[in-house]
């Protein structure tokens, strides 16, 4: 058996998309099944996202807190954003949110974990980043708005972020992969086994 996923794509005979959003949509599609029978198949169409696990000198990550209205709460997330630009880089998409979010850069920088977010209602994939050696970056700050303008920043230990995942304490899917994956990481080939940050990213193709 070969544990990895594979490209597969089955036909599809129809397909709308009746609404658009300002970043994402819902498709519809019509998708023909292996018996021949045709079944309607909903989802999100997303253009992907990058986040970034920064850990520093003191195996501490950096938090962000901020609003979510669909969930009605503030949550304890890693710095993420938007593929805003079709086919771009994601590492060059990171540096930017880490810089943004938290006004911080970094001089090492890997892949940590890939993942679709719920690939039965939706295309978004995500790749999360370990960045390392954090500086304070120059230049003024980033201005912010919105949700953001609320947000918390905070520097945890690790350990105790895999104390509050295995909780049920926090809940943001980038933080809990990325958290989990890096303890994962470090009990097996270690961090710098680690992809490198332009490793190649099939959801979401990119040009170096």
């Amino acid at each position: 058996m070969e544990l990895q996923d594979t490209p597969q794509e089955w036909r599809v005979v129809a397909t709308e998309t009746p609404f658009r959003g300002k970043k994402t949509g819902v498709r519809t599609d019509d998708v023909v099944m292996p018996d021949g029978t045709v079944a309607r198949r909903d989802y999100q169409v997303h253009p992907g996202s990058v986040a970034v696990l920064a850990l520093d000198e003191e195996d501490r990550v950096l938090l962000i807190k901020q609003y979510r209205h669909p969930v009605r709460q503030k949550l304890w997330e890693i710095p993420a954003g938007l593929l805003d630009v079709p086919g771009e880089n994601p590492l060059h998409a990171a540096r930017r949110e880490l810089y943004e979010e938290a006004h911080v850069e970094a001089a090492d920088w890997r892949v940590l974990t890939d993942f679709y977010t719920s690939p039965g209602g939706s295309d978004e994939a995500v790749r999360i980043f370990l960045a390392r050696d954090l500086a304070e970056a120059e230049g003024e700050r980033f201005e912010v708005a919105e949700e953001e303008a609320d947000m918390e920043v905070a520097r945890v230990a690790l350990a105790d972020l895999v104390r509050g995942v295995l909780a049920g304490d926090l809940h943001n899917s980038c933080l809990v992969n990325g958290v989990l994956a890096l303890a994962a990481a470090r009990a097996g080939d270690g961090q710098d086994a680690l992809r490198p940050a332009e490793a190649p990213w099939p959801a979401r193709p990119f040009e170096a």
